[in-house]
């Protein structure tokens, strides 16, 4: 096979600032719709922030209603009830999504099967779901994130529990990517310690992971049509992922003590959308991996500062908690690429002897002064449960394909295993 040669490269339009969400109206005003759904989850909803965003639709003849269903670490059981609400509710002309990721990916879900026919698991990822790719144009989808982590804002991914195969995967396509991201940091001043420890973990799994992806050209020449949107890393996602990086250095240990701290807010939105610009081409690898299942096997883990209902891990931790052992594991493929990147996250952190030791350091020492639980037994694994985890992980294999060594199931296992407990 001959070597590709070409990469791709895909965002959303992007509007950022404080005050930002006071503009939507306008925005769409330009697309000449009517009629506009919001999106969003009752906790975001109680604030009033999204019926503020569909009030302010009226000065401009749109007809705005908010939908607030959504659920926190969506399903495809939550996903398909959102879809059949938005149905019966409809026909929409655009969709705009304010929350965190949850509400982004349930909005994408939505748009994708209000316009192209089918169920949701037709779309889903193999061996999932069967992959299939819409046929049909997507409406105008608007993202307002009132998180700093998923950067579901910038990307053209949906993630979803699938609950009866007790696995998370998620749909992928180019047409999912929303058409503006409106980045206002003001919305994401109520964001309390955990959940931006959380959210932020996934931002700097999204730099490391892009930023360690497969070089583009090392992957076989793909035919047009073959094309998707993870391409491996290339020189525009490494810009990227090096400034968001660099925004987290200076801001993720004061953004979850000092939540008050606007600056702090504005670099962590600011890498949120980076890092998303950065890994929505490139892709990201084995800690994603295997976070999809560490969440969607979770047995009684109530974390801080997220809804009491029912345990979750949230999607950011599930992330971070195999992230130091991943990157020991990917460190021989590219070491000054692990080493570049715990410079730009720890400038002022000396270089251990030992090179690969350097990144996982930096690591543990933000996740134990943030907050982030002590490994995988820490939300309730233990060795029996590496089977069921590594069988999760395996399934995932557009992101292992990213990943810039060959993975195994005992290779999973054994980063599982020392991932037990961190320090």
């Amino acid at each position: 096979m001959t070597a590709e040669s070409v990469f791709t490269y895909g965002a959303p339009q992007l509007k950022f600032g404080s005050g930002a969400s006071e503009e939507i109206g306008y925005d769409l005003s330009r697309f000449g719709v009517r009629r506009v759904l919001v999106v969003t989850d009752a906790g975001v909803s109680a604030t009033g922030l999204p019926q503020r965003v569909a009030d302010q639709m009226g000065r401009f003849g749109i007809e705005a209603r908010v939908y607030d269903g959504v659920h926190v670490e969506p399903t495809d059981v939550s996903l398909t009830e959102a879809i059949e609400a938005a149905r019966e509710s409809g026909p929409w002309d655009a969709f705009v999504a304010v929350g965190g990721g949850s509400s982004i990916d349930t909005a994408k879900a939505i748009n994708l099967l209000t316009t192209n026919p089918g169920e949701l698991l037709d779309y889903v990822n193999v061996p999932v779901g069967k992959g299939q790719a819409p046929t049909e144009q997507l409406k105008p989808l608007v993202a307002v994130p009132t998180t700093t982590g998923t950067g579901s804002e910038s990307t053209t991914i949906c993630v979803m529990d699938v609950l009866a195969q007790r696995v998370k995967t998620g749909i992928s396509h180019a047409r999912l990517r929303p058409t503006l991201a409106v980045i206002d940091p003001d919305l994401t001043v109520t964001q309390p310690p955990g959940v931006t420890a959380a959210a932020g973990m996934d931002i700097l799994c999204h730099a490391l992971e892009s930023y360690t992806a497969r070089w583009y050209t090392t992957y076989d020449r793909k035919a047009p049509e073959q094309r998707v949107p993870y391409c491996g890393s290339n020189p525009i996602s490494d810009m990227w992922s090096e400034k968001a990086l660099s925004l987290l250095a200076g801001s993720f240990r004061r953004a979850v003590r000092h939540g008050d701290d606007t600056a702090a807010r504005g670099d962590m939105a600011m890498a949120a959308t980076f890092a998303g610009m950065g890994f929505g081409n490139a892709g990201v690898h084995v800690p994603h991996a295997n976070a999809y299942p560490i969440a969607g096997q979770v047995k009684d883990f109530h974390p801080k500062d997220y809804p009491a209902g029912e345990p979750m891990v949230p999607h950011g931790m599930s992330v971070a908690l195999t992230a130091p052992e991943a990157f020991r594991f990917t460190f021989e493929a590219a070491p000054e690429r692990h080493v570049r990147a715990a410079q730009l996250l720890a400038p002022n952190a000396g270089e251990p002897d030992d090179p690969a030791e350097f990144l996982p350091t930096v690591l543990t020492d933000l996740m134990r002064d943030i907050d982030i639980p002590n490994g995988i037994a820490a939300v309730g694994f233990d060795e029996g449960d590496v089977d069921d985890l590594v069988e999760g992980t395996m399934k995932q294999q557009r992101l292992l394909a990213t990943c810039p060594r060959e993975v195994t199931a005992e290779d999973v296992a054994g980063i599982f295993r020392r991932s037990m407990s961190l320090w």
